[in-house]
C-alpha cells in the first residue's frame, strides 16, 4: 500500500511539473509572438520610411539627368552662337 502511495504521490507531482511546464511555455510563446509581431510593424514601418527616401532620391535623379540634357543643349546653343559671332567679325574685318 505504500508503494501505491508514493506512486500516486510522483504521478500527482510529474503532472503538476507537466502542467506548470506547459503553461510557462505557453505564456512565453505568446509574449514571443507579440515581440515578433511588434517586430514586424517597426521593420514595416523603416521599409515604408525607406521607400519614400528612394522615391525622392529617384526624383532628384531624374531631375538632375533633365538638368544635365539642357545644359548640353544650351551648351551646343553657345557653342553654334559663338561660332556664328566669329563669323560675323570676320566678315567685318574683310569688310573694312
Amino acid at each position: 500500500m505504500e508503494i501505491w502511495i508514493s506512486l500516486l504521490g510522483s504521478l500527482v507531482t510529474g503532472g503538476l511539473a507537466l502542467v506548470g511546464v506547459i503553461y510557462t511555455s505557453r505564456k512565453q510563446h505568446d509574449v514571443t509572438i507579440q515581440e515578433v509581431k511588434t517586430e514586424i510593424a517597426l521593420v514595416k514601418k523603416d521599409i515604408t520610411t525607406l521607400e519614400t527616401s528612394v522615391s525622392k532620391h529617384n526624383g532628384v535623379v531624374e531631375r538632375m539627368f533633365a538638368a544635365e540634357k539642357a545644359i548640353g543643349l544650351l551648351d551646343e546653343r553657345l557653342k553654334t552662337a559663338n561660332h556664328r559671332i566669329s563669323e560675323l567679325e570676320e566678315v567685318t574685318k574683310h569688310e573694312d
